[in-house]
């Protein structure tokens, strides 16, 4: 297995270097060279969007309080976690388990409100993506500037997400694993396998609960989710004008959208390398005409990811430095 994931990273790296081979880097420095001041920008735009993204997470546990203490806790856990799924080639999931266990150990979350609240976040900033990435095709679709074969593939990559993401929602709220469990039980050869099965229906009905039973919660986190991805074409818009080169705001849309879409189908690179920079590449050279402004605006996107990766990792330690909480009775879902 990390024979593969250290070929998934040389091919990011081989396509990163094509694609920089033939791209005008002087006019990329000097473009970067405009920014300034516009990084704090750049940055305070995405401390909006972790923020909210934080906040959705915390939605989505009904167990403990909506207030700024677990707030601050759930954004310093994220900040971890979200180091560790940007470096390793695991979906955006590899960071996951991380968060689970600093919750259970700084702050005695219980692994499967920890785990369930982590899914039903995913699920619902999946939901939200499909709407988000619905109205940037539709403006693909309407813009003369894209041609037809980069709105065929955005259709089929749209189709793909929908399903792989109505599936997923369907898996949780109809408690698809626990069925399967309870089948395989029945097999005396898969004893061990349906009890292991069995450990997941606990977490299956948290995940009922949410969908059903909290449901204004579910409707907001959803709202919220969306309101995220937009915040992502707010910084490109922001970018761009800072690159020196403004663009439209639903042409700032587009490119997010298709820059989102190719980092879920590029999940198994890690961070997308090669592949982002090709999609900021492709649409922004659709759109303005400059190749050059496409690996800028990807440059910026990587220094941004880098800046937050660090301060994850330097949470991390201070993390690490720190002794776990003792152990009480009681408390939000308390093990």
């Amino acid at each position: 297995m990390k024979h593969v994931k250290a070929l998934y990273l040389l091919g990011g790296v081989v396509l990163l270097a094509v694609i920089l081979m033939d791209t005008d880097l002087a006019d990329v420095m000097a473009r970067i060279g405009h920014i300034g001041w516009g990084a704090v920008a750049i940055l305070a735009i995405y401390l909006v969007y972790f923020s909210i993204d934080t906040l959705n997470w915390l939605i989505a546990l009904p167990s403990i309080p909506l207030n700024l203490p677990w707030f601050a806790r759930l954004w310093k856990v994220r900040l971890v976690g979200e180091a560790f799924n940007a470096v390793m080639p695991a979906g955006g999931m590899g960071g996951e388990p991380v968060k689970a266990v600093l919750l259970k150990k700084h702050y005695h979350l219980d692994y499967r409100a920890a785990i369930a609240s982590i899914v039903l976040a995913k699920t619902v900033n999946m939901i939200a993506l499909i709407a988000f990435l619905g109205a940037g095709f539709l403006l693909m679709i309407a813009s003369p500037r894209i041609p037809d074969s980069y709105q065929a593939v955005a259709g089929i990559g749209l189709g793909a997400i929908a399903l792989g993401t109505v599936s997923f929602f369907a898996a949780q709220r109809f408690k698809l694993s626990s069925r399967v469990g309870t089948f395989i039980s029945k097999r005396t050869i898969a004893v061990r396998v349906a009890d292991i099965l069995h450990h997941i229906e606990e977490i299956e009905e948290r995940f009922v609960a949410f969908y059903t039973y909290h449901r204004v919660r579910f409707a907001g986190a959803a709202l919220l989710a969306l309101l995220n991805w937009i915040v992502g074409a707010v910084e490109i818009y922001a970018a761009l004008w800072f690159l020196d080169h403004p663009v439209s705001f639903w042409d700032a849309w587009m490119i997010e959208a298709v820059a989102q879409m190719v980092r879920a189908a590029t999940f198994f690179i890690p961070s997308s390398l090669g592949a982002q920079e090709g999609a900021f590449l492709f649409m922004i050279s659709a759109l303005t005409g400059v190749p050059s402004l496409g690996i800028a605006m990807a440059m910026v996107r990587r220094l941004r990811e880098l800046v937050w990766i660090g301060s994850g990792f330097l949470m991390g330690a201070a993390f690490s430095l720190r002794p776990a909480m003792a152990p009480r009775g009681g408390g939000p879902d308390a093990a």
